[in-house]
Protein backbone atom coordinates (compact mmCIF):
# COMPACT_ATOMS: atom_id res chain seq x y z
CA UNK A 1 0.00 0.00 0.00
CA UNK A 2 2.89 2.41 0.70
CA UNK A 3 4.37 1.95 -2.77
CA UNK A 4 0.96 2.42 -4.40
CA UNK A 5 0.13 5.55 -2.36
CA UNK A 6 3.58 7.08 -2.81
CA UNK A 7 3.38 6.66 -6.58
CA UNK A 8 -0.19 7.99 -6.69
CA UNK A 9 0.68 11.13 -4.72
CA UNK A 10 3.89 11.98 -6.52
CA UNK A 11 3.30 11.32 -10.23
CA UNK A 12 1.35 13.68 -12.46
CA UNK A 13 -0.60 12.71 -15.55
CA UNK A 14 0.76 14.05 -18.80
CA UNK A 15 -0.27 17.63 -19.44
CA UNK A 16 0.56 20.67 -21.51
CA UNK A 17 2.68 23.25 -19.79
CA UNK A 18 1.02 26.63 -19.71
CA UNK A 19 2.81 29.33 -21.65
CA UNK A 20 0.37 32.09 -20.81
CA UNK A 21 0.60 33.87 -17.49
CA UNK A 22 -2.05 35.44 -15.33
CA UNK A 23 -1.94 38.70 -13.43
CA UNK A 24 -1.67 38.37 -9.67
CA UNK A 25 -3.96 40.35 -7.38
CA UNK A 26 -1.98 42.29 -4.81
CA UNK A 27 -4.11 43.80 -2.08
CA UNK A 28 -4.06 44.52 1.63
CA UNK A 29 -5.43 41.62 3.67
CA UNK A 30 -7.26 42.31 6.93
CA UNK A 31 -6.20 40.57 10.10
CA UNK A 32 -8.19 37.54 11.14
CA UNK A 33 -10.87 38.38 13.67
CA UNK A 34 -12.06 36.40 16.66
CA UNK A 35 -15.50 35.91 15.17
CA UNK A 36 -13.96 34.19 12.12
CA UNK A 37 -12.12 31.74 14.36
CA UNK A 38 -15.22 31.26 16.50
CA UNK A 39 -17.31 30.35 13.43
CA UNK A 40 -14.64 27.99 12.11
CA UNK A 41 -14.40 26.27 15.49
CA UNK A 42 -18.17 25.89 15.66
CA UNK A 43 -18.25 24.20 12.25
CA UNK A 44 -15.78 21.51 13.28
CA UNK A 45 -17.28 18.19 14.33
CA UNK A 46 -16.30 16.51 17.57
CA UNK A 47 -15.34 12.86 17.86
CA UNK A 48 -13.12 12.73 14.77
CA UNK A 49 -9.84 10.83 14.59
CA UNK A 50 -6.86 13.05 15.39
CA UNK A 51 -3.82 13.78 13.27
CA UNK A 52 -0.15 13.26 14.16
CA UNK A 53 -0.17 16.04 16.80
CA UNK A 54 -2.81 14.14 18.85
CA UNK A 55 -4.70 17.36 19.69
CA UNK A 56 -8.46 16.88 19.19
CA UNK A 57 -10.72 19.83 18.45
CA UNK A 58 -12.51 19.12 21.75
CA UNK A 59 -9.51 20.65 23.54
CA UNK A 60 -10.12 24.02 21.91
CA UNK A 61 -13.86 23.81 22.36
CA UNK A 62 -13.50 23.11 26.09
CA UNK A 63 -11.19 26.10 26.56
CA UNK A 64 -13.84 28.47 25.22
CA UNK A 65 -12.83 32.12 24.70
CA UNK A 66 -9.28 31.48 25.89
CA UNK A 67 -8.87 29.12 22.93
CA UNK A 68 -10.44 31.62 20.54
CA UNK A 69 -7.99 34.28 21.74
CA UNK A 70 -5.00 31.97 21.29
CA UNK A 71 -6.11 30.56 17.93
CA UNK A 72 -6.80 34.04 16.55
CA UNK A 73 -3.29 35.14 17.52
CA UNK A 74 -1.82 31.96 16.02
CA UNK A 75 -3.79 32.36 12.79
CA UNK A 76 -2.60 35.94 12.37
CA UNK A 77 1.02 34.88 12.87
CA UNK A 78 0.60 32.22 10.19
CA UNK A 79 -1.14 34.69 7.87
CA UNK A 80 1.55 37.32 8.32
CA UNK A 81 4.51 34.96 7.96
CA UNK A 82 2.86 32.69 5.35
CA UNK A 83 4.43 29.79 7.24
CA UNK A 84 2.45 27.31 9.30
CA UNK A 85 3.92 25.07 12.03
CA UNK A 86 5.95 22.13 10.71
CA UNK A 87 3.80 19.65 12.63
CA UNK A 88 0.82 20.63 10.48
CA UNK A 89 2.61 19.35 7.37
CA UNK A 90 2.42 15.77 8.58
CA UNK A 91 -0.58 13.47 8.15
CA UNK A 92 -1.65 9.84 8.48
CA UNK A 93 -3.21 8.18 5.42
CA UNK A 94 -5.90 5.60 6.19
CA UNK A 95 -7.08 3.44 3.23
CA UNK A 96 -10.87 2.96 3.16
CA UNK A 97 -12.30 0.16 1.01
CA UNK A 98 -14.87 1.37 -1.55
CA UNK A 99 -17.00 -1.77 -1.05
CA UNK A 100 -16.73 -2.83 -4.67
CA UNK A 101 -14.46 -5.02 -6.80
CA UNK A 102 -11.36 -6.80 -5.52
CA UNK A 103 -10.57 -6.18 -1.85
CA UNK A 104 -6.91 -7.01 -2.49
CA UNK A 105 -6.46 -4.31 -5.14
CA UNK A 106 -5.00 -1.07 -3.79
CA UNK A 107 -6.88 0.93 -6.45
CA UNK A 108 -10.18 -0.03 -4.81
CA UNK A 109 -9.31 1.90 -1.66
CA UNK A 110 -9.82 5.59 -1.02
CA UNK A 111 -7.12 7.22 1.06
CA UNK A 112 -8.30 9.62 3.76
CA UNK A 113 -5.71 11.79 5.47
CA UNK A 114 -5.90 12.37 9.20
CA UNK A 115 -4.54 15.87 9.64
CA UNK A 116 -4.04 18.21 12.56
CA UNK A 117 -7.40 19.51 13.82
CA UNK A 118 -5.77 22.88 14.46
CA UNK A 119 -4.67 23.01 10.83
CA UNK A 120 -8.21 22.12 9.78
CA UNK A 121 -9.45 25.12 11.72
CA UNK A 122 -6.90 27.28 9.90
CA UNK A 123 -8.13 25.85 6.59
CA UNK A 124 -11.72 26.70 7.46
CA UNK A 125 -10.79 30.30 8.23
CA UNK A 126 -9.06 30.60 4.84
CA UNK A 127 -11.92 28.80 3.06
CA UNK A 128 -14.52 31.22 4.42
CA UNK A 129 -12.51 34.14 3.08
CA UNK A 130 -11.96 32.55 -0.34
CA UNK A 131 -15.68 31.86 -0.74
CA UNK A 132 -16.36 35.58 -0.38
CA UNK A 133 -14.19 36.50 -3.36
CA UNK A 134 -14.53 33.51 -5.73
CA UNK A 135 -17.71 32.91 -7.71
CA UNK A 136 -18.19 29.35 -8.93
CA UNK A 137 -20.56 28.58 -11.81
CA UNK A 138 -24.18 27.54 -11.26
CA UNK A 139 -23.50 24.12 -12.79
CA UNK A 140 -21.33 23.15 -9.80
CA UNK A 141 -23.42 21.57 -7.04
CA UNK A 142 -20.66 20.07 -4.91
CA UNK A 143 -19.90 21.86 -1.63
CA UNK A 144 -21.65 25.01 -2.77
CA UNK A 145 -23.86 27.33 -0.68
CA UNK A 146 -27.37 25.93 -0.16
CA UNK A 147 -26.82 23.13 -2.66
CA UNK A 148 -26.68 19.41 -2.01
CA UNK A 149 -26.85 16.02 -3.67
CA UNK A 150 -30.64 16.32 -3.61
CA UNK A 151 -30.54 19.44 -5.80
CA UNK A 152 -28.35 17.77 -8.42
CA UNK A 153 -30.46 14.60 -8.45
CA UNK A 154 -33.68 16.60 -8.68
CA UNK A 155 -32.35 18.76 -11.53
CA UNK A 156 -31.33 15.71 -13.58
CA UNK A 157 -34.57 13.83 -12.92
CA UNK A 158 -36.77 16.75 -13.93
CA UNK A 159 -34.79 17.25 -17.13
CA UNK A 160 -35.23 13.56 -17.93
CA UNK A 161 -38.92 13.70 -17.06
CA UNK A 162 -39.51 16.64 -19.38
CA UNK A 163 -37.99 14.76 -22.29
CA UNK A 164 -39.96 11.63 -21.46
CA UNK A 165 -43.21 13.59 -21.33
CA UNK A 166 -42.32 15.37 -24.58
CA UNK A 167 -41.48 12.01 -26.19
CA UNK A 168 -38.03 13.27 -27.09
CA UNK A 169 -34.67 11.60 -26.67
CA UNK A 170 -32.16 12.94 -24.14
CA UNK A 171 -28.57 11.74 -24.34
CA UNK A 172 -26.55 11.73 -21.11
CA UNK A 173 -22.90 10.91 -20.49
CA UNK A 174 -21.77 10.37 -16.90
CA UNK A 175 -18.09 11.29 -16.84
CA UNK A 176 -15.75 9.70 -14.31
CA UNK A 177 -12.37 11.26 -13.56
CA UNK A 178 -9.57 8.93 -12.49
CA UNK A 179 -8.20 9.75 -9.02
CA UNK A 180 -9.44 13.30 -9.46
CA UNK A 181 -8.24 14.86 -6.19
CA UNK A 182 -4.96 12.96 -6.21
CA UNK A 183 -4.05 14.05 -9.73
CA UNK A 184 -4.64 17.81 -9.61
CA UNK A 185 -1.33 19.41 -10.69
CA UNK A 186 -0.46 22.03 -8.12
CA UNK A 187 0.78 24.47 -10.75
CA UNK A 188 -2.72 24.31 -12.23
CA UNK A 189 -4.20 24.98 -8.80
CA UNK A 190 -2.12 28.14 -8.33
CA UNK A 191 -3.00 29.28 -11.87
CA UNK A 192 -6.74 28.69 -11.37
CA UNK A 193 -6.74 30.50 -8.03
CA UNK A 194 -5.09 33.55 -9.60
CA UNK A 195 -7.42 33.38 -12.62
CA UNK A 196 -10.38 33.38 -10.19
CA UNK A 197 -9.20 36.64 -8.65
CA UNK A 198 -7.77 35.24 -5.41
CA UNK A 199 -5.36 37.68 -3.77
CA UNK A 200 -1.72 36.65 -4.06
CA UNK A 201 -1.42 36.60 -0.27
CA UNK A 202 -3.98 33.78 -0.08
CA UNK A 203 -2.31 31.94 -2.97
CA UNK A 204 0.95 31.94 -1.03
CA UNK A 205 -0.86 30.84 2.15
CA UNK A 206 -2.39 27.85 0.31
CA UNK A 207 0.96 27.07 -1.32
CA UNK A 208 2.44 26.92 2.16
CA UNK A 209 -0.18 24.34 3.19
CA UNK A 210 1.16 22.02 0.48
CA UNK A 211 4.85 22.74 0.88
CA UNK A 212 6.93 19.89 2.34
CA UNK A 213 3.79 17.87 3.12
CA UNK A 214 4.50 14.34 4.35
CA UNK A 215 2.39 11.33 5.26
CA UNK A 216 2.49 7.74 6.48
CA UNK A 217 0.08 4.92 5.61
CA UNK A 218 -1.69 3.28 8.55
CA UNK A 219 -3.27 -0.13 8.03
CA UNK A 220 -4.13 -3.26 10.02
CA UNK A 221 -0.54 -4.51 10.19
CA UNK A 222 0.97 -1.22 11.31
CA UNK A 223 2.33 2.06 9.98
CA UNK A 224 4.72 2.66 7.08
CA UNK A 225 7.69 4.98 6.84
CA UNK A 226 6.99 8.62 6.07
CA UNK A 227 7.12 9.88 2.48
CA UNK A 228 6.64 13.21 0.69
CA UNK A 229 3.40 14.20 -1.07
CA UNK A 230 4.00 16.46 -4.06
CA UNK A 231 0.94 16.01 -6.31
CA UNK A 232 -2.79 16.49 -5.83
CA UNK A 233 -5.06 17.87 -3.14
CA UNK A 234 -5.17 16.63 0.43
CA UNK A 235 -7.90 14.00 0.87
CA UNK A 236 -9.89 14.73 4.02
CA UNK A 237 -8.91 18.40 4.05
CA UNK A 238 -11.55 21.01 4.88
CA UNK A 239 -10.28 23.30 2.12
CA UNK A 240 -9.73 20.76 -0.69
CA UNK A 241 -13.36 20.54 -1.93
CA UNK A 242 -13.51 24.27 -2.62
CA UNK A 243 -10.05 24.31 -4.18
CA UNK A 244 -11.16 21.48 -6.47
CA UNK A 245 -14.29 23.44 -7.40
CA UNK A 246 -12.09 26.41 -8.35
CA UNK A 247 -9.93 24.19 -10.57
CA UNK A 248 -12.93 22.58 -12.29
CA UNK A 249 -14.58 25.97 -12.75
CA UNK A 250 -11.58 27.41 -14.57
CA UNK A 251 -10.71 24.34 -16.64
CA UNK A 252 -14.29 23.98 -17.90
CA UNK A 253 -15.05 27.67 -18.45
CA UNK A 254 -15.07 27.60 -22.26
CA UNK A 255 -16.69 24.18 -22.53
CA UNK A 256 -19.61 25.11 -20.28
CA UNK A 257 -20.54 27.79 -22.80
CA UNK A 258 -20.49 25.25 -25.63
CA UNK A 259 -22.32 22.56 -23.64
CA UNK A 260 -24.62 24.39 -21.18
CA UNK A 261 -26.60 21.25 -20.30
CA UNK A 262 -23.94 20.10 -17.92
CA UNK A 263 -23.94 19.54 -14.16
CA UNK A 264 -21.01 18.96 -11.84
CA UNK A 265 -20.93 17.62 -8.31
CA UNK A 266 -17.24 18.02 -7.49
CA UNK A 267 -15.69 15.49 -9.93
CA UNK A 268 -19.00 13.85 -10.96
CA UNK A 269 -19.91 15.34 -14.34
CA UNK A 270 -23.10 14.83 -16.34
CA UNK A 271 -23.22 16.05 -19.96
CA UNK A 272 -26.66 16.12 -21.61
CA UNK A 273 -27.75 16.87 -25.16
CA UNK A 274 -30.67 16.31 -27.53
CA UNK A 275 -28.58 14.28 -29.98
CA UNK A 276 -25.99 11.54 -29.73
CA UNK A 277 -23.68 13.43 -32.07
CA UNK A 278 -23.83 16.55 -29.94
CA UNK A 279 -23.22 14.77 -26.63
CA UNK A 280 -20.27 12.94 -28.21
CA UNK A 281 -18.85 16.22 -29.44
CA UNK A 282 -19.30 17.83 -26.02
CA UNK A 283 -17.70 14.84 -24.30
CA UNK A 284 -14.62 15.15 -26.50
CA UNK A 285 -14.48 18.88 -25.81
CA UNK A 286 -14.51 18.25 -22.05
CA UNK A 287 -11.95 15.45 -22.35
CA UNK A 288 -9.54 17.69 -24.21
CA UNK A 289 -9.96 20.59 -21.77
CA UNK A 290 -9.38 18.41 -18.71
CA UNK A 291 -6.68 16.07 -19.98
CA UNK A 292 -4.51 18.81 -21.43
CA UNK A 293 -4.26 20.16 -17.86
CA UNK A 294 -3.44 16.92 -16.09
CA UNK A 295 -6.85 15.39 -15.29
CA UNK A 296 -7.83 12.00 -16.75
CA UNK A 297 -11.24 10.83 -18.00
CA UNK A 298 -11.77 7.15 -17.17
CA UNK A 299 -12.53 5.12 -20.29
CA UNK A 300 -13.83 2.18 -18.26
CA UNK A 301 -16.09 4.03 -15.79
CA UNK A 302 -17.55 6.79 -18.00
CA UNK A 303 -21.03 5.64 -19.13
CA UNK A 304 -23.69 6.70 -21.65
CA UNK A 305 -27.47 6.51 -21.33
CA UNK A 306 -30.21 7.48 -23.77
CA UNK A 307 -33.45 8.56 -22.12
CA UNK A 308 -36.70 7.72 -23.93
CA UNK A 309 -34.85 5.97 -26.75
CA UNK A 310 -37.26 5.44 -29.63
CA UNK A 311 -34.97 3.70 -32.09
CA UNK A 312 -31.47 2.33 -31.90
CA UNK A 313 -29.59 5.59 -31.42
CA UNK A 314 -26.17 4.03 -31.65
CA UNK A 315 -23.32 4.51 -29.24
CA UNK A 316 -21.05 7.30 -28.06
CA UNK A 317 -17.32 7.06 -28.68
CA UNK A 318 -14.44 8.70 -26.87
CA UNK A 319 -11.27 8.95 -28.94
CA UNK A 320 -12.49 6.03 -31.04
CA UNK A 321 -13.32 3.88 -28.02
CA UNK A 322 -16.95 2.97 -27.40
CA UNK A 323 -18.40 4.33 -24.16
CA UNK A 324 -20.35 1.74 -22.17
CA UNK A 325 -24.10 2.13 -22.76
CA UNK A 326 -26.37 1.50 -19.76
CA UNK A 327 -30.10 1.41 -19.01
CA UNK A 328 -29.66 2.78 -15.49
CA UNK A 329 -27.01 4.69 -13.60
CA UNK A 330 -26.47 5.35 -9.92
CA UNK A 331 -26.00 9.12 -9.73
CA UNK A 332 -24.94 10.43 -6.31
CA UNK A 333 -26.60 7.46 -4.62
CA UNK A 334 -29.84 7.69 -6.62
CA UNK A 335 -30.61 5.39 -9.55
CA UNK A 336 -31.79 7.12 -12.73
CA UNK A 337 -33.20 5.01 -15.56
CA UNK A 338 -33.37 5.34 -19.32
CA UNK A 339 -37.18 5.25 -19.23
CA UNK A 340 -37.17 8.39 -17.09
CA UNK A 341 -38.39 6.58 -13.99
CA UNK A 342 -36.85 6.77 -10.52
CA UNK A 343 -34.91 3.91 -9.02
CA UNK A 344 -33.73 3.03 -5.54
CA UNK A 345 -32.38 5.66 -3.15
CA UNK A 346 -29.18 4.98 -1.24
CA UNK A 347 -27.32 7.20 1.21
CA UNK A 348 -28.77 10.43 -0.17
CA UNK A 349 -29.80 11.88 3.17
CA UNK A 350 -26.36 11.27 4.65
CA UNK A 351 -24.61 12.94 1.73
CA UNK A 352 -27.05 15.81 1.78
CA UNK A 353 -26.45 16.33 5.47
CA UNK A 354 -22.71 16.55 4.96
CA UNK A 355 -23.21 19.10 2.22
CA UNK A 356 -25.67 21.29 4.06
CA UNK A 357 -23.67 21.21 7.29
CA UNK A 358 -20.72 22.70 5.49
CA UNK A 359 -22.87 25.27 3.74
CA UNK A 360 -25.17 26.44 6.48
CA UNK A 361 -22.31 27.25 8.82
CA UNK A 362 -20.29 29.03 6.17
CA UNK A 363 -22.45 32.12 6.27
CA UNK A 364 -22.50 32.25 2.50
CA UNK A 365 -25.43 33.19 0.32
CA UNK A 366 -26.60 31.51 -2.82
CA UNK A 367 -29.47 29.57 -4.26
CA UNK A 368 -30.22 26.13 -5.46
CA UNK A 369 -31.52 25.65 -8.97
CA UNK A 370 -34.89 23.91 -8.79
CA UNK A 371 -37.46 23.07 -11.43
CA UNK A 372 -40.98 23.47 -10.07
CA UNK A 373 -42.85 25.04 -12.96
CA UNK A 374 -44.85 21.92 -13.84
CA UNK A 375 -43.96 19.32 -11.23
CA UNK A 376 -45.57 18.77 -7.85
CA UNK A 377 -43.97 17.33 -4.74
CA UNK A 378 -46.16 14.24 -5.05
CA UNK A 379 -44.96 13.57 -8.60
CA UNK A 380 -41.28 13.79 -7.79
CA UNK A 381 -41.10 12.51 -4.23
CA UNK A 382 -38.74 15.38 -3.46
CA UNK A 383 -39.66 18.30 -1.21
CA UNK A 384 -38.89 21.73 -2.63
CA UNK A 385 -36.82 23.34 0.08
CA UNK A 386 -37.31 27.10 -0.26
CA UNK A 387 -39.00 29.87 -2.19
CA UNK A 388 -35.91 30.67 -4.24
CA UNK A 389 -36.62 27.92 -6.76
CA UNK A 390 -36.04 28.77 -10.39
CA UNK A 391 -37.26 27.34 -13.68
CA UNK A 392 -35.36 24.83 -15.75
CA UNK A 393 -34.08 27.51 -18.13
CA UNK A 394 -31.96 29.04 -15.36
CA UNK A 395 -29.54 26.14 -15.56
CA UNK A 396 -30.09 24.73 -19.04
CA UNK A 397 -30.79 27.93 -20.94
CA UNK A 398 -34.05 26.95 -22.60
CA UNK A 399 -37.76 27.27 -21.91
CA UNK A 400 -38.70 24.72 -24.59
CA UNK A 401 -36.92 21.66 -23.30
CA UNK A 402 -38.57 18.44 -24.38
CA UNK A 403 -41.10 20.20 -26.63
CA UNK A 404 -41.45 20.30 -30.38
Amino acid sequence: MKEYSEELMNEENEREKRVEGVNSVEQKIDKIRKDEVRKALKRMKSGKAVGPDDIPVEVWKCLGEAAVEFLTSLSNRVLESERMPEEWRRSVLVPIFKNKDDVQSCSNYRGIKLMSHTMELWERVVEARLRKVVEVCEQQYGFMPRKSTTDAIFALRILMEKYRDGQRELHCVFVDLEKAYDRVPREELWYCMRKSGVAEKYVRVVQDMYERSRTVVRCAVGQTEEFNVEVGLHQGSALSPFLFAIVMDQLSEEDRQESPWTMMFADDIVICSESREQVEENLERWRFALERRGMKVSRSKTEYMCVNEREGSGTVRLQGEEVKKVQEFKYLGSTVQSNGECGKEENISENQGDQEEGVQDSGETGHAVWFRDSVTEEETGVRARDSRAEDVEVLFGSDKIGQD
